[in-house]
């Protein structure tokens, strides 16, 4: 008997295998995560072949550290792609909260706490005061963060003096890039990560059956909780071979984490996604625009404010340099390397981590290389480039097929 015709009569259809359902999802445009992980093991091989150092826990551990405060600014940077817009103002925005904080520590003399909260709250109100402008009086955000970027460093060098430097050695701060969460809580903690990530899919397919949806086939279910379990075990089986997981890697994590829950399990994140995707549909359904970019801005800005607390942790130093230099061009590039789409309404606040490491596995792998600052700068150009192409081109995949 004709397969078709039993297909046809039983109203069946064939489920596409693994190659199939690829070749569809690059069709429309929905890689999701796969370029930058595939992008990121050719990274780590090539240096690995050039240096064996490079994949050391050593190494590692330095690198981590390295991407975690580009990182940080790029979760906020996500935040406002997702709308759409842009924020150029974050890195002053670091430099200025960093300022704040070592003028209240040193020539003030206020407890850390009090210091840490007062740099967050004026970040934020920084955040939500260019929200405003953008939202209710109609100024384009990029020209409003781009007032903000210059008016904020200006702000940062008349917080620091004459000096333009102020040496921190709260020993409570700077524990935060110099502990190291013990061998024994990293496999607890990993273990738990891995954990919380299967039971969070498996309660979806669990709520899509229960709704009479389609779900997904137990064997593509668990591909990618196995995926994350390889991935998050043997990362902390090599950090723990020299002193473990970095708590500032950790705090970054927990951080994510936690906003990616916001994005995802929320009203609000549904709302945020949807003013990124068609603003005039959202309004019309109801959704305050308004306030959602208000809040997204100041959540930005909020990122902005925790960087530079981690700037000044590592460096033991607020200076004119803290959030100058490439840090908020490369907190774009890694958002954007990372998957988020420069379009809004498309992507995850976990593009920034993974953007970051990408970043800073090429600076790190081409110090170990011996390659000067220009061989760097052209590679992180080609990468950025390549990202934005890919972007692109799934966005041309996605109206092809109509969605």
């Amino acid at each position: 008997m004709d397969t078709r015709s039993v297909t046809k009569e039983t109203g069946g259809a064939r489920r596409p295998g693994i190659l199939g359902s690829l070749r569809h999802r690059i069709g429309q445009g929905e890689l999701g995560p796969l370029p930058i992980v595939v992008g990121m093991a050719a990274i780590w091989i090539y240096f690995q072949l050039q240096d064996s150092n490079f994949l050391s826990s050593r190494n590692l551990t330095f690198l981590l550290l390295q991407m975690t405060v580009t990182g940080t600014v790029a979760t906020g940077i996500v935040l406002v792609l997702l709308l759409g817009e842009i924020d150029l103002s974050a890195g002053s925005v670091t430099g200025l909260s960093a300022a704040i904080l070592g003028v209240l520590l040193v020539q003030e003399h206020q407890p850390l706490w009090l210091a840490v909260v007062v740099m967050l709250v004026v970040a934020a109100l920084i955040g939500a005061a260019q929200g405003s402008i953008a939202a209710f009086v109609g100024v384009p955000a990029f020209v409003v963060t781009l007032a903000g970027m210059l008016g904020w460093l200006g702000m940062q060098l008349w917080v620091l003096g004459p000096n333009g430097s102020i040496n921190v050695s709260d020993p409570s701060l700077t524990l935060l890039f110099t502990t190291y969460v013990p061998p024994i809580l990293g496999w607890a903690g990993g273990i738990t990560l891995v954990a919380a990530y299967a039971g969070v899919r498996l309660n979806a397919n669990r709520q899509r059956r229960r709704l009479r949806l389609s779900t997904t086939p137990w064997t593509k279910l668990l591909v990618r909780p196995s995926l994350v379990a390889v991935l998050v075990l043997v990362s902390v089986g090599i950090l723990n071979q020299w002193r473990g997981v970095p708590l500032a890697v950790l705090i970054l994590l927990l951080m994510v984490a936690a906003i990616d829950l916001l994005l995802t399990r929320t009203s609000f994140g549904q709302h945020v996604f949807a003013v990124g995707g068609n603003p005039e549909a959202a309004r019309r359904a109801g959704i305050n625009l308004a306030a959602v970019r208000v809040t997204i801005f100041a959540m930005c800005a909020l990122m902005a404010g925790v960087a530079g607390l981690m700037t000044v942790s590592r460096s033991f130093a607020a200076s004119t340099q803290t959030g100058g230099g490439t840090l908020l061009l490369e907190a774009i590039a890694a958002a954007v390397i990372g998957g988020t789409s420069l379009f809004g309404g498309r992507g995850s606040v976990w593009s920034a981590p993974l953007g970051a490491l990408v970043m800073a596995s090429l600076a790190n792998g081409l110090d170990l290389t011996g390659e000067s600052a220009a061989i760097k700068y052209v590679v992180e150009m080609i990468v950025l480039l390549v990202a934005v192409t890919v972007d692109a081109l799934a966005r041309r995949g996605r109206a092809t097929a109509g969605r």
